[in-house]
């Protein structure tokens, strides 16, 4: 008994020992010797493992008759393994014998029955030989056997997709949808992963060719039309993608106009103004008792006043039209929770376009006396009055709104905005150390945005009090850069000149390149704030001004002038020399935005 319990562990060693050999062999190609231990492995047990590994050395050394044999010895015993037929054809093909391998390749698809349990294992076998074709075949015969016309749809989905073939993909995606509406969330999440790992325009086309068949073939199937919007959508076309929203909506009025709203969304979020605005105008057609009416209405001021955001001008016409508009909105729709972001930027435009600041404080005071008003609102919208105040040359009552809003926020964001916006403010009233002190604090914040604003100015301060014991250069310049907040561009203009020509240089001058350009931006004069960024750029690179008039230049050039080549220089450039920027994500989008055009 011991006798026979050595000799079995003694056989499983050698075992062991023998398929660490021929691993060795295989891996480092010396197939002759591999092809030895294989075979004896083989002969002992008929693990699918050793056998694959004997069929690859047959291959290697070009013994394919010896491979053929194996092969066949291995069907007698597992009839069911039908990928054997696809090492068939695979070694039929290493011998250029095209029409054998395509004949073992069929009789392996043939042999599909009811038992779909050798399917997944066939199609694999099929993709890893490079066979696409046949690969989607096994599914579909698997199909037609089964008569499941949504059987293994994610998988011909993904074979689909290596072939290249996207009209047949998304074929695949508009079936499921036929036989199963409800479908359409989880379709639209397939498809959009697939989009974006697209290498090339082809699946985007394809889509788009199929929809656009299925459409014409269903006109009055809804599913296909809201999956027109969504693919116009993701690619962009906003105004095709309005089309198809109101065609739903008149084929479908029950909906309400639902997808026309969805599409405003949408299209206002990604700057597309005008069909926002037209989409809203459309809703507000349909009449005051539809359920859109007050939305549709915000939403058309909203449209506009980012309009005008966008643009640094507004001529009195256009600002008198549109303020009476606003007013007309306030008579229609009340002053309320609900036109809250109405009366907030009706106060932005009053102050900083239209120069009444008066008006501007009375439409935050109206919010703020709305009933039970949220608290993270009301000190929204008392840092936007404190704002207004300072604009309006009334630095103390803005410095105590600073202070109740940093108090009620101590460990925010707001606070933090409302902390550094004092801080600002004190920075204008030359009280240069008490500013960078509270500076400094802020420069540790969780909030990027305020903690680099506070880093810049908190450097602009203490470059210039080490260079200046009695901070003169320095005043002027925080009184240039209040009057620029005040819109006092002429003012501001004289104050930053007074500095260029007091001195013949300066670690001033970077920045005042910079507030002139912004000046310039302002008045709409682009070409001359484009000259004064490449002056700022050239001229101090390694100044901390660098990058935002990189940026700054960039999307001038890009969104004013119409240079979409120097836009594209200008990205590129503060990606490879200013990686640490605050810009870098926003600049590689627009830069491989524009690389695709």
């Amino acid at each position: 008994m011991i006798a026979w319990c050595l000799s079995l562990i003694s056989g499983a060693w050698a075992q062991q020992t023998n398929e660490q050999l021929a691993a060795y062999y295989f891996d480092h190609g010396e197939f002759a010797q591999a092809s030895q231990l294989y075979e004896g492995l083989y002969k002992q047990t008929t693990n699918k493992y050793y056998y694959q590994r004997l069929l690859a050395t047959y291959m290697e050394l070009g013994e394919y008759r010896d491979a053929i044999r194996l092969v066949e010895r291995r069907q007698k015993g597992f009839p069911k393994e039908l990928t054997l037929m696809v090492d068939e054809g695979q070694v039929y093909l290493r011998q250029k014998q095209e029409k054998k391998a395509l004949k073992a390749f069929d009789k392996a698809i043939e042999s599909i029955g009811s038992d779909l349990q050798p399917v997944p294992d066939l199609a694999q076998a099929f993709i890893s030989a490079g066979r696409y074709g046949y690969a989607a075949r096994t599914y579909l015969t698997a199909r037609s056997k089964t008569r499941n016309r949504t059987l293994y749809f994610n998988e011909l989905v993904g074979v689909y997709q290596l072939m290249g073939d996207y009209e047949a993909m998304t074929g695949e995606y508009f079936d499921l949808l036929d036989n199963n509406p409800g479908m359409i969330r989880s379709v639209q999440v397939s498809m959009q992963k697939a989009l974006l790992e697209a290498p090339d325009r082809r699946l985007a086309d394809g889509v788009r060719r199929a929809l656009v068949a299925r459409v014409q073939e269903h006109p009055g199937n809804k599913t296909y039309l809201e999956m027109m919007i969504w693919y116009s959508l993701q690619q962009n076309d906003f105004r095709f993608a309005l089309e198809q929203a109101e065609a739903v909506d008149i084929r479908f009025p029950d909906m309400g106009g639902d997808q026309v709203m969805r599409v405003a969304q949408i299209a206002y979020n990604n700057d597309a103004l005008d069909v926002a605005g037209d989409a809203y105008r459309y809703m507000q057609r349909k009449g005051a008792d539809s359920p859109h009416y007050f939305e549709s209405r915000v939403g058309e001021l909203e449209v506009e006043f980012a309009r005008v955001n966008n643009n640094y001008t507004l001529d009195s016409k256009d600002l008198a039209s549109l303020r009476a508009r606003y007013l007309a909105a306030f008579d229609e729709l009340g002053k309320n929770e609900r036109t809250i972001p109405l009366l907030r930027h009706y106060a932005s435009l009053m102050a900083y376009h239209g120069g009444d600041a008066q008006a501007a404080v009375s439409a935050l005071d109206d919010v703020l006396e709305i009933p039970r008003l949220k608290p993270q609102i009301r000190d929204e919208v008392k840092l936007e009055l404190a704002d207004l105040l300072l604009f309006a040359g009334q630095t103390w009552d803005a410095s105590l709104l600073y202070m109740q809003v940093e108090k009620a926020n101590k460990n925010d964001l707001l606070g933090a905005q409302a902390k550094y916006r004092n801080a600002r403010l004190s920075y204008y009233n030359h009280d240069f150390e008490w500013a960078n002190s509270q500076l400094k604090v802020l420069r540790s914040s969780t909030s990027k945005l305020v903690a680099n604003d506070a880093m810049e100015l908190s450097l602009l301060i203490s470059d210039n009090m080490e260079d200046d014991s009695t901070y003169g250069m320095l005043e002027l310049f925080a009184d240039a850069d209040l009057m620029l907040y005040r819109n006092l561009l002429d003012s501001a203009w004289a104050g930053y000149d007074a500095i260029q020509r007091a001195v013949l240089s300066h670690p001033l001058f970077d920045e005042i390149l910079m507030r002139k350009a912004q000046i310039r931006m302002k008045q709409a004069r682009y070409t001359e704030a484009d000259s004064l960024l490449q002056r700022l750029i050239e001229f101090y690179p390694y100044d901390i001004t660098a990058d935002d008039a990189l940026m700054l230049r960039a999307e001038l050039n890009e969104e004013r002038l119409g240079n979409t080549d120097v836009a594209r220089q200008c990205y590129e450039k503060l990606l490879l020399d200013y990686p640490t920027s605050l810009y870098t994500d926003r600049a590689r989008k627009r830069y491989n935005a524009l690389k695709t055009k």
